[in-house]
């Protein structure tokens, strides 16, 4: 996904901009073991929340202060992880590593067909996915078992621009 253009939404980065989600704002709430809701982390979940895909700290924090916030890097990668560790926010790593963040409304977490291109994210039926890493820890006897699953390709808009130009 190295080539991938992630784009954010203006509308992510307005303190006054609409949401997609609807999301908790008053400081001091615990957004399902999210933490204190400062104002920052606040203004993080609604910039996230406001993304149709997954986004970098380094993105998500240049479109915060593009738009006039004063929120530092720190900040948001912080924030990220937290959001990440309650179940909050969704993480996939690019090809070279990078933690990328996808806001998760519900507690269940989902997996994704991401494009190496242009970094379209769908999300898809995991069931059988699912149904195994259950199965794995039954058998072997552990519990808690957590399980990352990442799955990329090539997006159709973008594999007919590459069939059109080459």
């Amino acid at each position: 996904m190295t080539e991938a253009k992630i784009s954010v939404p203006t509308t992510a980065f307005s303190r006054a901009g609409e949401r997609r989600q609807n999301v908790t704002e008053r400081p001091g709430a615990d957004e399902n073991g999210f933490g204190r809701l400062t104002p920052r982390r606040t203004e993080i979940l609604r910039a996230l929340a406001a993304c149709e895909d997954f986004v970098s700290a380094q993105l998500l924090h240049a479109g915060l202060r593009a738009s006039g916030s004063r929120v530092g890097l720190s900040t948001v990668y912080r924030a990220l992880t937290a959001l990440a560790a309650a179940g909050r926010a969704d993480v996939v790593r690019d090809t070279n590593g990078e933690r990328l963040f996808r806001y998760r409304p519900g507690t269940d977490h989902q997996h994704y067909l991401i494009c190496r291109r242009c970094g379209l994210s769908e999300p898809v039926d995991s069931t059988a996915v699912e149904a195994w890493a259950d199965r794995v820890a039954e058998l072997s006897g552990f519990a808690d078992v957590h399980h990352t699953v990442e799955l990329t390709g090539i997006c159709a808009t973008c594999l007919r621009a590459v069939t059109t130009v080459g």
